[in-house]
């Protein structure tokens, strides 16, 4: 795919054709500021040292309202052929983690643990009709679809994730951070049920307070910020969320959407807390994340744009048949190990499920 889509439920931004890569996050701000550069679309990866797939576009249309797809064409059929790590292994790991974070000698306190599995598809996938399925199934999600070229991987990252990690239009800021999840039931009244348990859950709240302090601590010299003092419920098809909606103003006009972008990613509902110590350990305990858990979005010479958090995602291969899709959840000294385990199941399921793949029954 030779391009960028960015299909959110009040406006769609679509790209094509490039008229140069960039694959360093500071130069692309540098474009933008001395003008060099009228908009940069892409993705950042989930660790910051390793390189971006940033573009500048030959052509690009920005449309109010949600994405309506002129067509919906039969999938193949996909299945499940590896996960990487095994789920004895993903277990093993959280377990590991846990012990790590109940030492109160140590600073760490929470790790995003994630895992993957690799998808086999019977004949090629289209990354737009992919994207148009996710579409339909979650309409209320950001949906996106970005070619991975520019950071010299030939694949494009697909996902309909529910997280916005920054936007800004005009000097307002806002933000919308989730950390904190439970699955869903299909009973009603058992579904309200879990809701509440989530919005009481100790662990669950604290995993949610470490997100809202890093950001008031990263964005408070740049922006001025009214934060509530208590997260709201918010849901997909598959989960609860714990959400809490952000407002603010730059306190400079010339900071724009990616330089908000690039102090805050990775959030600890990605990473974890202290940020430097979770990265070191997720990259000394997991395979290479890639883009899951980075950013994918837009921003233009003005300022504006919004960036989303690649979650409840996949990358592609570029002949079609691969798929590598991914889900992780947010581990502190409270965790147990069999439930993180489950909740990366029901995360894989938002992407998994709008190919009707199954996974495996653990």
């Amino acid at each position: 795919m030779d391009g960028f889509l960015l299909a959110q439920p009040e406006s769609v931004v679509r790209a094509s054709g490039i008229r140069r890569t960039i694959d360093d996050t500071e130069r692309a701000a540098a474009e933008l500021a001395d003008g060099a550069a009228e908009l940069i679309v892409g993705a950042l990866p989930f660790d910051p040292s390793r390189p971006a797939a940033l573009s500048v576009p030959e052509r690009v249309r920005r449309t109010a309202g949600s994405w309506r797809p002129a067509a919906l064409p039969p999938l193949p059929d996909v299945r499940v052929i590896t996960e990487i790590p095994s789920a004895a292994e993903h277990i093993a790991r959280v377990t590991k983690l846990v012990e790590q974070l109940s030492d109160s000698a140590q600073p760490l306190r929470k790790v995003v643990a994630a895992r993957s599995v690799l998808a086999e598809a019977a004949a090629a996938l289209d990354p737009e009709v992919v994207a148009a399925h996710l579409q339909v199934r979650h309409p209320r999600a950001n949906v996106f679809a970005v070619d991975l070229s520019p950071a010299g991987h030939d694949a494009t990252l697909v996902g309909a994730t529910p997280e916005v990690l920054v936007a800004r239009h005009g000097e307002t800021v806002t933000l919308r951070p989730m950390a904190g999840t439970i699955a869903r039931h299909p009973d009603p009244a058992v579904d309200d049920d879990r809701a509440r348990e989530l919005l009481a859950s100790t662990k669950n709240l604290e995993e949610h307070a470490f997100v809202i302090d890093w950001i008031r601590d990263r964005l408070a010299p740049v922006c001025e910020l009214t934060i509530p003092d208590a997260p709201e419920l918010t849901n997909t098809n598959e989960v609860w969320h714990l959400a809490t909606p952000i407002h603010g103003r730059v306190r400079d006009s010339r900071t724009t959407a990616l330089d908000l972008a690039i102090l805050l990613h990775p959030t600890p509902a990605v990473c974890g807390t202290p940020t430097d110590l979770a990265l070191r350990a997720i990259t000394e305990l997991e395979e290479d994340r890639g883009f899951y858990g980075g950013a994918v979005g837009w921003c233009d010479a003005r300022g504006d744009g919004d960036w989303v958090i690649a979650i409840r995602c996949a990358e592609l291969s570029a002949d079609g048949h691969t798929v590598r899709a991914y889900g992780g959840g947010g581990i502190v000294a409270a965790s147990d190990p069999r439930s993180e385990l489950d909740e990366t199941t029901v995360k894989l399921r938002t992407f998994l499920g709008s190919l009707n793949c199954a996974l495996p029954e653990h």
